[in-house]
C-alpha cells in the first residue's frame, strides 16, 4: 500500500531532477565557453604585450636614432658659426689694418698741408 500522495511527490522529485540535470549540463557548457573564452583572451593579451613590447623597442630606437642625428646636425652647426666666427675675426683684422693704412695716408697729408702752408 503507497501512502498517499506519494507518486505526486516522486513526480515532482524527478521533474525538479530533470531540471536541475538540464541546469548542470548548461552550467558545464557556459564552463566551457568561458574556458574557451578565457584561453583567447589570454592569447590576445600575450599577443598586445608582444606588440607593445615591438612597439616600444621601434620608438625607443627612433628617438635614440633622432637624437644621434640631432647631435649631428648641431655639431655641424656648432662647426659652421665657428667658421663665420672666424671669418668675422679675419675681416676685422684687415678693416683694423686699412683703417691704420689710412690713417698713415691721413697723417701724411695733414703734414704736407701743414709745410704747404
Amino acid at each position: 500500500m503507497e501512502p498517499d500522495g506519494l507518486e505526486p511527490r516522486v513526480e515532482a522529485l524527478e521533474t525538479h531532477v530533470q531540471e536541475l540535470d538540464r541546469r548542470v549540463r548548461a552550467s558545464e557548457q557556459d564552463a566551457a565557453a568561458a574556458r574557451v573564452l578565457a584561453g583567447a583572451a589570454d592569447r590576445d593579451v600575450t599577443e598586445f604585450r608582444g606588440e607593445l613590447r615591438d612597439f616600444r623597442q621601434a620608438t625607443t630606437s627612433s628617438f635614440n636614432a633622432l637624437r644621434t642625428d640631432i647631435n649631428e646636425r648641431f655639431a655641424q652647426v656648432d662647426e659652421r658659426f665657428d667658421q663665420v666666427d672666424n671669418g668675422f675675426i679675419e675681416m676685422r683684422g684687415k678693416l683694423d689694418a686699412t683703417a691704420a693704412g689710412q690713417q698713415q695716408i691721413v697723417d701724411i697729408l695733414q703734414r704736407l698741408i701743414a709745410d704747404q702752408g
